[in-house]
């Protein structure tokens, strides 16, 4: 039997004297990424009596001989996002198998916050960041590329490409948006998108745009929003109705967005869907359960974190990796916020949907004449991002 003096915390040679196993043995048997090395027996053995011990793997020492942190430093725009809680646990989780500690911060979408955060990670030496913060021309980015930290970009990336990054498929899932929408009979649809220095903001809306042309719909309304939340996304709808009555349906650059669109038309009488379809996107946690339940394009936020986290461990691990991007497919969510528009009315404005026009053919029909971009209005009076 092994008597530990109570002036001492117990050491790995202690551990291994009471399992009967060399210490190089309890050594392996304790660190998760090599104890397959050890067989069964003898892992259960090892980590019995580490637990009858109370032994603890110095996690500083590790980290030296290592010459690693075991940390990862995380960079969100907005914790308050829905998206973001299930993102971080997915790394957290991806990470926390592996042995590494996440160390988050929130930028509350400024910039300088986020070079003053970042800077600090590589002072604390983390091993890696992910970073959810990009904006499509980011000086921070460039400057991290020139470095030696391996990073990821997560939910957003830069527009020259180059580095390794996890994002939704925007293109598809605004898409898949405006084919329900299109499918249902809607033929007056708008769009109330994100910030266009986001990745996501643009895509979203070149993919609205897009999907327009090709449906050979009347030209609708798009709205730039200041940030993706539903403050924002109320001052943008209001300005979409002002000067677009017609307009009967609405793709949103976010679920939060939706949020906003959803407001104001009731603060206008009109009844979402009755009056104004809406759909969203991501599919955030309670989307479903909100009255009516939200039409939005399901984006899998766990796995957005944990493909995140899995791709920047292997950057750490090998540090002349080729950048990949990896694109996360969505998935439509038909839910009780989409509806057929009801009968057309003679004013023609929004709650009354317009005859079809003529020139309007399904997608597989041929290539209409090429038609002007949607008029993007910048909404300068939101919240900034």
């Amino acid at each position: 039997m092994v008597v530990i003096s109570n002036r001492r915390s117990p050491r790995l040679k202690d551990v291994a004297d009471a399992a009967g196993v060399h210490v190089s043995t309890a050594s392996r048997a304790l660190n998760d990424e090599t104890a397959t090395l050890v067989s069964p027996y003898t892992l259960a053995r090892v980590r019995e009596a580490a637990n009858g011990l109370g032994y603890r793997v110095n996690g500083m020492a590790r980290a030296l001989k290592m010459r690693r942190s075991m940390s990862i430093g995380m960079v969100v725009p907005d914790i308050t996002n829905p998206f973001f809680p299930p993102a971080v646990r997915g790394a957290e989780d991806v990470l926390e198998r592996r042995g590494f500690s996440l160390l988050l911060s929130s930028t509350d979408n400024d910039p300088v916050k986020a070079r003053r955060q970042v800077t600090a990670m590589l002072e604390g030496q983390v091993d890696g960041l992910i970073l959810a913060m990009a904006r499509r021309d980011d000086p921070l980015v460039d400057e991290l590329r020139a470095g030696g930290t391996p990073f990821v970009l997560m939910n957003r990336t830069i527009d020259r490409g180059g580095v390794s990054a996890v994002v939704p498929d925007d293109y598809n899932g605004t898409l898949q948006a405006v084919e329900h929408l299109y499918a249902l009979g809607h033929r007056r649809i708008g769009f109330v998108g994100g910030p266009l220095f986001t990745s996501n903001g643009a895509r979203r809306l070149a993919s609205f745009e897009a999907a327009i042309e090709r449906l050979g719909l009347p030209v609708g309304g798009a709205v730039e929003a200041s940030a993706f939340n539903d403050a924002s996304g109320a001052v943008a709808a209001a300005r979409l109705f002002d000067e677009h009555p017609q307009t009967r349906a609405v793709v949103a650059g976010n679920d939060l967005l939706a949020l906003g669109v959803i407001d104001v038309a009731a603060e206008r009488g009109l009844s979402c869907p009755r009056d104004l379809s809406v759909v969203g996107f991501n599919d955030m946690l309670l989307a479903s359960r909100l009255q009516p339940p939200l039409t939005t394009i399901h984006v899998p936020e766990y796995d957005v974190g944990a493909r995140a986290a899995d791709l920047l461990l292997s950057l750490v691990e090998n540090l002349g990796r080729r950048p990949e991007t990896v694109l996360i497919s969505g998935e439509l969510m038909v839910r009780g916020s989409t509806a057929p528009p009801p009968p057309a009315l003679d004013n023609g404005s929004v709650g009354a949907e317009a005859e079809t026009p003529a020139a309007v053919r399904p997608a597989s029909a041929a290539t209409p004449r090429r038609r002007p971009r949607a008029r993007l209005d910048k909404v300068v009076n939101g919240v900034a991002d």
